[in-house]
């Protein structure tokens, strides 16, 4: 009887070592990181070089006169327009930064997108086709972060002014959130390319 226990136990031993290799090969895989491509970046940069230019025709399309008061916003992200900060970005701190320098400027167009509705201005359609395109971007630029494990920054709530009362308020605003975009769109544009260099280097 013993012999008999001890050849079950053994064929029962050898049967689950021969299904080890399957039960393994059926576990999730965790997924290969790579890092973006050549043509990942160039859609980046396609992408931000448009916003730079409906960014540009919005700032055109307004009749504006008076000198711009560039301190009604608190909260709009710091650029950076060194060259020598261009050759010391490194990918997953670039990308992550970015990233949240996008949402914190949707935030705050969304709010100037409210303000243009309510007073009935003429950019309103323009400014909307331009937040959806901010929000096309930053879901590009969040797929890449995820592709090498950038961690996301938290972004803080926007330190908006006033609605504005008067017309020539939301058009200082206007003025003032969109040409420092024109220049976060350039920065940004001159990022992705110098990451791709540092890639064929």
């Amino acid at each position: 009887m013993k012999l008999l226990l001890d050849s079950s136990s053994s064929l029962l031993f050898s049967v689950l070592l021969a299904q080890l290799p399957l039960l393994t090969s059926a576990l999730p895989a965790h997924p290969r990181r790579h890092p973006p491509t050549h043509a990942d970046l160039d859609k980046l940069t396609n992408q931000t070089r448009h916003l730079q230019k409906l960014t540009h025709d919005l700032i055109n399309d307004q009749e504006f006169d008076s000198v711009i008061d560039h301190h009604r916003f608190k909260s709009l992200p710091a650029i950076s327009s060194r060259a020598n900060d261009l050759s010391s970005l490194e990918l997953k701190p670039t990308l992550s930064q970015l990233h949240a320098d996008l949402k914190s400027f949707e935030h705050h167009f969304e709010w100037l997108n409210k303000v243009t509705r309510k007073h009935h201005h003429s950019s309103a359609p323009k400014l909307g086709e331009m937040i959806s395109h901010i929000k096309s971007l930053i879901t590009s630029l969040h797929r890449q972060m995820m592709r090498v494990e950038a961690p996301r920054i938290s972004v803080p709530s926007p330190s908006l002014p006033p609605p504005p009362s008067f017309h020539w308020e939301m058009d200082q605003s206007s003025q003032e959130l969109l040409q420092k975009f024109r220049l976060f769109c350039d920065w940004a544009a001159r990022a992705f390319l110098s990451l791709k260099s540092k890639m064929q280097a």
